[in-house]
């Protein structure tokens, strides 16, 4: 009998209870105004800011229907605005509005505090390991995605 792999629901679990503490750190830091899968969306707004929402769409992962719910709350709570695209009209652009400034200080802090919880008890080369892996498994979904 084929030994059943673990992989995906592991991964499922790890991402569930991360989003978890990650919010309670969040909260303990006296910050509940926004939340960690917030906090995904400016981290790419942080990398690039004013891009189509397309292109944010497929930096942070999240489907088109989940990501315009949650810029409706980050507009409304006045840390992201929409805007047309100049050369096209149709197309819509995602810009931060510097509200975001001490967020992202803070969002900063936290992930690195998550990052030492997750990685309590590797070495360095394990921890590179780890994170070659996960890269890998997620360009083969990435590959499989785009060609289904």
């Amino acid at each position: 009998m084929k030994k059943l792999r673990k992989g995906g629901i592991l991964l499922s679990k790890v991402h569930q209870l991360s989003g978890r503490i990650f919010n309670r750190l969040l909260k303990d830091s006296r910050f509940d105004e926004l939340n960690g899968a917030q906090g995904r969306i400016l981290f790419v707004l942080w990398e690039q800011d004013d891009i189509p929402i397309t292109d944010l769409a497929k930096k942070s992962m999240l489907t088109k229907s989940t990501l315009t719910a949650m810029l409706d709350k980050l507009e409304t709570t006045g840390f992201i605005r929409r805007v047309s695209d100049p050369s096209d009209r149709r197309k819509i652009r995602i810009q931060r509005t510097g509200k975001d400034r001490d967020f992202q200080k803070l969002f900063t802090r936290v992930s690195e505090d998550m990052t030492g919880i997750w990685y309590d008890g590797f070495s360095n080369e394990e921890v590179e390991s780890f994170e070659t892996y996960l890269q890998r498994v997620l360009d083969n979904l990435i590959s499989w995605e785009s060609h289904s």
